[in-house]
């Protein structure tokens, strides 16, 4: 069962990074290049020559592009039907559509909204080259922390919940996160490296792609793998009506 849901998580990654390559050819791509010309012109500014391209904007706008983002969609797709399948039976009576779809969300505060809250995504022309390993190592950092956090407040929620019901185990819940991430984050580094003249609105557009990106492909993970693991559950239960048999429904995956 689990490998057959390993294939349906990678299967619904790589749709998920298709539809998040034509979203970041319509959206993103275009603030990469008006962020490359900007640097360009600094460059031309201060008399330096451009330097030379390694790979061209077109193989990295093309199919550089559409490998990076089938890759990633792949991946998290497999990791993502991994955690779904420890996740499954073991979180109360939630469907598989529906715990798709929390999962989903789940990841993406986790993985995308929390690290970009202290360490948003920059174009090209802004950061310094000399720290790129450095913010890096905070990203992940954040991310680590964040996937710490969200696991701790989910068990204030289910202590809370035992005690004062599953509403206020909830708020508590949330409430225990959001206090925990704050403290988090405002111990966390601070990197400002926007060039003064850079372009505020063309930042803004930047990294407002970035997460839209992200946010293309966390949906269309959950909703595409929840439909297919929603037709495994449906013939779990068919085997489970039909014979009775444990063996029956391993037979059915």
């Amino acid at each position: 069962m689990v490998g057959k849901l390993l294939m349906r998580g990678m299967l619904a990654g790589v749709v998920a990074g298709l539809i998040a390559f034509g979203f970041a050819k319509v959206a993103g791509e275009p603030q990469v290049e008006r962020a490359i010309a900007f640097e360009e012109h600094v460059h031309a500014m201060e008399g330096e020559a451009p330097e030379p391209e390694l790979v061209s904007r077109d193989t990295q706008a093309g199919l550089g592009l559409l490998t990076g983002v089938v890759a990633y969609g792949a991946a998290f797709g497999g990791l993502f039907a991994l955690t779904f399948a420890y996740a499954w039976g073991r979180v109360g009576k939630l469907g598989a559509r529906p715990l798709a779809a929390w999962l989903a969300l789940g990841a993406f505060v986790a993985f995308v909204v929390v690290p970009n809250l202290k360490y948003p995504a920059n174009p090209p022309s802004v950061g310094d080259p000399d720290t790129i390993g450095y913010r890096t190592g905070l990203f992940f950092l954040t991310i680590a922390i964040s996937v710490a956090i969200m696991a701790l407040a989910l068990n204030v929620r289910a202590v809370a919940a035992r005690r004062f019901g599953q509403w206020n185990g909830a708020l508590a819940g949330l409430v225990a996160f959001v206090v925990m991430l704050t403290v988090v984050l405002a111990a966390l580094p601070v990197i400002d490296e926007v060039p003064a003249a850079f372009p505020a609105t063309l930042l803004w557009k930047f990294r407002v792609a970035a997460i839209g990106m992200q946010a293309v492909i966390w949906t269309t993970l959950g909703a595409l793998f929840g439909a297919l693991a929603e037709r495994t559950e449906r013939a779990s239960a068919r085997a489970l009506r039909t014979s009775g048999d444990a063996s029956a429904v391993k037979q059915a995956f």
